[in-house]
């Protein structure tokens, strides 16, 4: 698959390229980047480039992605279909599962993709084969709602939709300590942690994106911890873990920004093995209806909140 497009970094930063190219595409690795630049698979202004050489702004970047090509079975897995049409279906996912499946010998099998192969006749394309179907992810540890589009027109129409955020998701969080504010509002810079491009961060991120989050108070468990429901404003990865995170609220059993004592309580009084953050309701308009849907809780999290 070739790529193109032109470099924009705000305030005329200069970026390696190895470094930008990894933080756009942050769903593959630094290594795989530099070795697409080593095998001359990325130009810059029409020239060959080392993985050390600096980008500017408006620089053309043109890229070759190598894919492997991959065998996706259907699979017979229980689905949570909410709601269902001709067009699009509604999925409360459980946390513990991969959206779609990725190259190499595994986590080819037991995706969402898997089991929406074998409960659906047709699945939109347009974003792949490996992830037919497939308008939107999340966190593997988070249970959500997802949208599910059956044709090409409707991925078209959703994606624009996400793009423009009037597809609005909302969420319910568990985080650490008492939040005495009835809600508030989180704003700041988030992307990848130069120290670790696994972790985002709101110090010093490379390539910085604004994020903004909005929550409100629901109650207190046990007197120590705060329920939230929370609406993004943003669309960043991380970005509700690393905003609680930065105001000394990490979510419980988060395994990145995490409060190990914590963790390791609500592990062995109750069982949780995974974040406790929930994408319950979701809205949106398509072809001039509104729609709108709530999930219930999963059950190991419904537990701790009764």
């Amino acid at each position: 698959m070739k790529l193109e497009f032109c470099v924009y970094i705000f305030d005329k930063e200069i970026r390696r390229v190895d470094m930008y190219l990894s933080a756009l595409f942050k769903e593959q690795s630094r290594s795989y980047i530099q070795k697409l630049i080593e095998k001359w698979n990325v130009t810059v202004n029409g020239k060959i480039v080392s993985k050390h050489e600096k980008l500017k702004k408006w620089d053309l970047v043109e890229m070759i992605f190598e894919t492997e090509k991959m065998e996706i079975e259907a699979e017979n897995m229980a689905l949570d279909i909410v709601y269902e049409n001709e067009d699009f279906a509604i999925i409360n996912k459980d946390a513990g599962i991969n959206t779609h499946p990725v190259p190499g010998e595994w986590w080819k099998s037991g995706t969402l993709v898997n089991a929406l192969l074998h409960h659906f006749d047709w699945l939109s394309v347009i974003n792949w084969v490996e992830r037919p179907g497939i308008v939107h992810r999340l966190d593997k540890d988070t249970s959500w709602l997802i949208i599910i589009a059956k044709n090409d027109k409707t991925m078209r129409a959703l994606q624009i939709k996400m793009n423009k955020r009037t597809i609005k998701k909302t969420y319910l969080a568990l985080v650490d300590w008492i939040i005495k504010e009835s809600g508030g509002y989180i704003e700041s810079y988030i992307w990848r942690d130069p120290q670790d491009r696994k972790k985002m961060t709101v110090k010093n991120p490379i390539n910085p994106k604004l994020a903004k989050t909005k929550f409100s108070v629901i109650k207190y468990v046990e007197n120590k911890y705060t329920l939230a429901e929370v609406d993004l404003l943003t669309g960043r990865t991380h970005q509700i873990r690393v905003h609680f995170a930065s105001i000394g609220h990490p979510i419980v059993w988060d395994k990145t920004y995490w409060n190990e004592k914590t963790n390791k309580y609500f592990k062995e009084i109750y069982g949780l093995w995974r974040q406790f953050l929930h994408s319950y309701k979701l809205s949106f308009n398509l072809d001039w209806i509104d729609y709108n849907f709530e999930a219930p809780l999963k059950n190991d999290i419904k537990k701790i909140i009764n």
